[in-house]
């Protein structure tokens, strides 16, 4: 059984046809990267994988329960870590994660254990709102990671975090794989694809056009980053 798979996915928003029939299949326990310029979907396919959204067209099955019909099901199975830290600025860093750990049934304990791990402890009793962007996004890992979901989905999970940030996240992901996890993430960084992933797909306007080991896409990734900065103008100070 596949930890995810999505077959010929379509979705637009008005006029905009955002994905144009996705189709990719990743292995329980496989670490798999989106790779694509800006605009290629990257984010609303996980969105859509994480049940934040629905496709118009097309079969989407995590740990072999369908997104459409069996909602429940996924989102007790998977961790999402996204811009939106799904964070209570108006509670503190431990009533934040003792919300969701009654909602998962996750001992205390485990919530005692986040907090050091993401190096918040000291913080916990401070509300979220006085936080830094750097900080919240440490709290929303911690938050995705707390009740060990078997798919982990990650939208940049790495934005807003200093080096030593990240590198703590890359030891708490490489520690979860090691546990049999299954992660599914979207990155501009090929360096840190390439740390957590063996295997990935090149997304453009909506289409896979490449997939495969993370070696043999690095020359498809660079040339579509080159033609985006070419249309886009980025990059050359216009």
């Amino acid at each position: 059984m596949h930890a995810i798979e999505l077959r010929d996915v379509k979705k637009r928003f008005g006029a905009l046809q955002v994905l144009r029939g996705v189709t990719l299949s990743i292995e329980k326990g496989e670490a798999f990267a989106l790779l694509g310029p800006n605009g290629a979907g990257k984010t609303t396919l996980i969105r859509i994988v994480a049940t934040l959204l629905r496709q118009d067209e097309g079969e989407v099955r995590v740990a072999g329960y369908d997104i459409r019909e069996e909602a429940r099901e996924v989102r007790r199975r998977i961790g999402v870590v996204s811009h939106n830290p799904f964070l209570y600025e108006e509670l503190t860093a431990r009533e934040n994660l003792e919300f969701y750990a009654r909602a998962y049934g996750v001992a205390q304990s485990r919530v005692d254990e986040m907090l050091e791990r993401v190096n918040l402890a000291e913080r916990e009793d401070d509300l979220v709102a006085t936080f830094s962007r750097g900080m919240k996004q440490r709290l929303s890992i911690a938050r995705a990671l707390l009740h060990s979901p078997e798919v982990l989905l990650l939208d940049e999970p790495t934005t807003g975090l200093d080096l030593k940030g990240r590198q703590d996240f890359y030891t708490l992901l490489e520690e979860l794989l090691g546990e049999g996890a299954t992660l599914l993430m979207t990155t501009h960084h090929m360096d840190e694809a390439e740390r957590l992933c063996s295997r990935g797909a090149v997304l453009h306007s909506g289409r896979v056009v490449a997939q495969g080991a993370l070696d043999e896409l690095k020359e498809s990734v660079e040339s579509l980053e080159e033609a985006y900065l070419r249309i886009t103008g980025e990059g050359n100070g216009a």
